[in-house]
């Protein structure tokens, strides 16, 4: 099984939609803590399923706030906390959380789906952790990051 990650920041709509429709994503599952923000431009919440359905073969959305770091986490981080500490607070909180356990891994192999966070790359973003985290615990899963 793949999955997939990808940012939608320093990307354009066009390179953003291209990539999941030239990988055949069918479903993309935002795991972001404020989806709606106003700097998130074409990724907003409201406006995302519209954009997917229409730009990317009719791929799905879903939003997973479990997947999310809590507030109090990203803050810290943000406030020029290091990011091995964002690291180990975010690996505890997907323990308390039961990820992957909490998961309907089924979904996951029946719709080729993409993680989505607002980082431009996944080495410091958490949706490299989510999907870590979902290779070390489900057999055969090949992470590509979009």
């Amino acid at each position: 099984m793949k999955i997939y990650t990808i940012g939608f920041t320093q990307k354009s709509a066009e390179q953003f939609f291209e990539r999941l429709r030239q990988n055949g994503v069918r479903r993309v599952v935002d795991i972001r803590l404020r989806p709606s923000g106003q700097l998130a431009g074409f990724a907003r919440k409201e406006d995302l399923p519209y954009f997917l359905r229409s730009l990317a073969d009719n791929c799905e959305y879903l939003h997973l706030a479990e997947l999310a770091p809590t507030k109090e986490i990203l803050d810290g981080y943000r406030s020029g906390g290091a990011w091995a500490d964002y690291e180990q607070q975010f690996q505890a909180l997907m323990d308390e959380r039961g990820i992957p356990e909490a998961l309907d891994r089924e979904s996951f192999e029946r719709l080729p789906s993409c993680l989505l966070c607002s980082e431009a790359t996944p080495e410091q973003c958490h949706r490299r952790l989510v999907a870590e985290r979902l290779q070390a615990h489900w057999p055969g899963v090949e992470i590509i990051h979009l």
